[in-house]
């Protein structure tokens, strides 16, 4: 069954065995993806005082993560990056969404102030390549008349962990600079021809927080949270847009969920009104897990989650799935586990 099929056909919500004592106090262990790391740490809050399970997630990036579900050393890995059929079939894995977030340009400028500063796809892949080395350079400057822009040097920090937040940025920036595309590529760890490298969402933010002409992309939860610059970019009508909840949902709307393992491709979408640079973030749940109970509750935690945790999930600036995302999950589940 594709996964159109799922989506319009899997209105029924999954029935999961009741919640026994053997639920209260149940751990989970999971590892992967910063990204969704803020989300994932809220609704374990939330899930631990509903029903009693413990969530335990180590936000340690998708490399990483796929490594370990792959060992089967956590009860489940969370990546960025989404595995492709072959891979799933090769590590016995079901991939599902649980939400999507978006990437933003944050930025450290003396002078320049929240959402002031203008860029393009273009000059962000450059910038990245080592072609745009000041901020005072022409380029920018013709974008962002009137803005006092210093001579000072630009400071690119990237992600030196196995990453699938590099792995929607690289996505992007190959997608709208053939050049990127030619001499960096796509992958979760890629090689930048200059900048620094910091571990995690968290690394790259607190890069940006403390070096001046600092530039780097992050989750934008991690923006709000440490009070970052981040900058408008123009999107692929051409219109300078703003990281906010109505550019982030005009892209989000396009999404097509029917692709194998629900990968979704929200990159430089259609629409006046789009942030160029949303995606969906997945767990990788073994099919055949080493403790079915453990990996039961795994599926219980992401379903109170999708059930009373979109609102959790809107608050720190995510994009909750719809309804019927989170109905053709639970077929798969249901498709995989029986129950």
């Amino acid at each position: 069954m594709n996964r159109r099929s799922l989506l319009l056909g899997a209105s029924a919500a999954l029935t999961l065995p009741a919640l026994g004592a053997h639920a209260q106090g149940a751990q989970i262990t999971g590892a992967g993806a910063s990204f969704p790391n803020p989300i994932y740490q809220k609704w374990a809050e939330a899930v631990r005082g509903a029903t009693g399970i413990q969530l335990n997630y180590q936000s340690v990036g998708s490399g990483a993560g796929i490594n370990q579900i792959r060992n089967r050393t956590v009860d489940f890995g969370a990546t960025d990056a989404p595995l492709s059929a072959q891979q799933l079939t090769e590590g016995n894995l079901l991939q599902f969404p649980t939400v999507m977030g978006s990437l933003v340009a944050i930025v450290n400028i003396p002078g320049i102030a929240e959402g002031q500063l203008k860029l393009t796809g273009p000059l962000l892949a450059d910038i990245y390549l080592g072609k745009i080395t000041r901020w005072n350079d022409p380029q920018i400057v013709a974008l962002n008349p009137g803005l006092p822009l210093p001579s000072l040097a630009i400071a690119p920090a990237y992600r030196a962990d196995g990453s699938g937040t590099t792995f929607v940025w690289v996505s992007y920036l190959s997608a709208v600079s053939p050049e990127f595309k030619e001499k960096v590529g796509v992958g979760t760890s890629v090689r930048f021809p200059v900048g620094t490298g910091a571990r995690g969402n968290e690394g790259v933010a607190g890069t940006v927080r403390n070096v001046r002409g600092a530039i780097g992309y992050v989750e934008n939860a991690y923006a709000i949270t440490n009070k970052l610059v981040t900058t408008q970019i123009r999107n692929k009508a051409g219109n300078f847009v703003k990281p906010d909840h109505k550019s982030f949902m005009a892209a989000a709307s396009a999404a097509d969920w029917s692709v194998p393992g629900f990968a979704a491709n929200v990159i430089d979408q259609a629409g006046p009104d789009s942030w160029p640079i949303v995606a969906p973030t997945f767990i990788l749940l073994p099919i055949n897990p080493n403790d079915a109970a453990r990996s039961a509750n795994v599926r219980r935690f992401f379903d109170w989650a999708f059930t009373n945790g979109s609102r959790l999930a809107a608050e720190l600036e995510y994009i909750p799935l719809p309804e019927s995302v989170h109905n053709a999950v639970r077929a798969a589940w249901r498709q995989s586990f029986g129950a």
